[in-house]
């Protein structure tokens, strides 16, 4: 796979946004390999929270089989996304392709090896880190939920089709600053690149709210990665294409196949409004809707998911400490871990902790709508954003208040931080992030038995 970066103006993008809004069902478009003959499946959402309590009699398999109905255009494909981008200049002139390449990354080929995806139980596997009869089918085939690859990105300030509050991924790696919707996240679940020279994948599980970037390089390999279709304590189970090994997107780990036991370095993403992204970063750039597939972009297909009383498709023993989908703050060192229930942080806004021998600091602020509310994200309620920082800049402890203005301010020097860490004065230090996940008590508790609850 080449790495190749395309950044395309907002302006060449108001028939997308009108065509992606008119199919409300995963499957309406052909897979980037090119084998379409067959549409592709999605999962089907999650009960309705009125429902949400009632006693489930069939299998969790066959909760998730059964496919939403067919748009009426869904025979009408979609051509894949071009290699060169086209934007109309804002002068109004003739369009013309507007390209960035960042330096080529060629992902490794597939490798001659026993296949984990196709076979979990071939003899030349190592021994699997986790009990296969825990994984099972979501529904889907192997990128029956496509991820996205080396998809456009366009830059921030001409976004005119998010709004305000819609939760985004950030990510920043060597000065290269990128939003990932959520509205596209939803239905794509991947996405293979590159972000500041470095190969990543970007992961999104929506039935455990859980979005993780993993740098992509595993010693001499450079991994790709795609959804196997199964899910594992209700998360996504992924798989690389060179070993097609299995890999927990909860933990970064290969389970099953050739590849069994290595872990994927996590790189710090947070999940927060579109409004707090573009203040931070004004020259960052933004997952474009140009992605070659059509989808509902926009519309959650797990519409109250998040006010529901029970998991979806989850098997697993409950934590009774906290209500299954209580929304909160994880971090995981290892096979330690430890929560901070978002009420709790959200009642604080700053929860000064320690945490894997390290002084951390959480923060929060309001503004963020949830991606598993209504069904139109933006007008999801408010759950907020988190940060995670090491709780120091150059050696020095920091005392954290909200800002009279907004923001955290320090009590020492009265810089105050945003919630991606940056300072209000430019020439300041920014706040180191840490890993973390913003997720669901059920998932936290299956991946990290023995976890603890902070701020209670």
């Amino acid at each position: 796979m080449t790495c190749k970066v395309r950044l395309v103006s907002a302006r060449a993008l108001t028939g997308l946004v009108t065509a992606a809004f008119v199919i409300a069902v995963l499957g309406c478009s052909e897979s980037p390999s090119g084998n379409g003959d067959e549409p592709v499946t999605g999962a089907q959402p999650p009960p309705s929270a009125e429902e949400a309590g009632t006693e489930q009699t069939e299998s969790a398999e066959s909760d998730r089989d059964a496919a939403p109905a067919p748009a009426d255009n869904e025979d009408e494909q979609p051509e894949p996304a071009p290699e060169t981008a086209t934007a109309t200049s804002s002068t109004g002139a003739d369009p013309s392709p507007v390209v960035i390449d960042f330096e080529p990354i060629a992902s490794t080929p597939r490798e001659d090896v026993p296949s984990g995806l196709r076979d979990r139980n071939h003899p030349d596997h190592p021994e699997p880190l986790i009990d296969l009869g825990q994984i099972f089918s979501g529904g889907p085939p192997p990128d029956g939920i496509p991820p996205l690859e080396d998809p456009a990105f366009e830059p921030a300030g001409e976004v005119d089709w998010l709004a305000g509050v819609e939760p985004v991924l950030a990510l920043e790696i060597n000065g290269d600053a990128r939003a990932y919707p959520l509205r596209i996240m939803t239905w794509h679940e991947l996405v293979n690149g590159a972000v500041g020279g470095v190969p990543v994948t970007v992961s999104y599980c929506p039935l455990c709210n859980s979005a993780v970037a993993y740098d992509r390089r595993v010693g001499d390999r450079i991994l790709d990665f795609g959804t196997s279709g199964e899910l594992f304590n209700s998360a996504l189970v992924m798989y690389d294409r060179q070993t097609e090994s299995l890999w927990s997107h909860y933990t970064g780990q290969a389970v099953v196949g050739h590849l069994t036991g290595t872990e994927l370095d996590f790189i710090p993403v947070q999940t927060v409004s579109y409004e707090s992204f573009l203040a931070t970063h004004p020259q960052g750039h933004v997952l474009s809707l140009d992605t070659g597939y059509s989808r509902s972009y926009g519309q959650n297909p797990y519409e109250f998911y998040d006010s529901s009383s029970r998991p979806f498709l989850f098997s697993g023993p409950f934590d009774d400490r906290l209500e299954p989908l209580t929304r909160v703050l994880a971090l995981r060192d290892g096979g330690e871990g430890a929560v901070i229930p978002l009420d709790a942080l959200a009642e604080r806004r700053v929860v000064p902790f320690s945490f894997a021998g390290r002084e951390l600091v959480a923060l929060f602020e309001p503004g963020t709508a949830s991606a598993l509310d209504r069904r139109n994200i933006a007008e999801g309620r408010d759950v907020g954003a988190t940060g995670v920082f090491v709780r120091s800049v150059d050696g020095r402890l920091l005392d954290l208040s909200v800002g009279a203005g907004g923001g955290f301010a320090d009590a020492t020097t009265g810089v105050v931080y945003d919630i991606l860490g940056q300072p209000s004065d430019p020439a300041g230090a920014a706040l180191e992030p840490v890993e973390h996940l913003d997720t669901f008590w059920f998932a936290a508790a299956a991946f990290y038995p023995d976890i603890e609850i902070i701020g209670q």
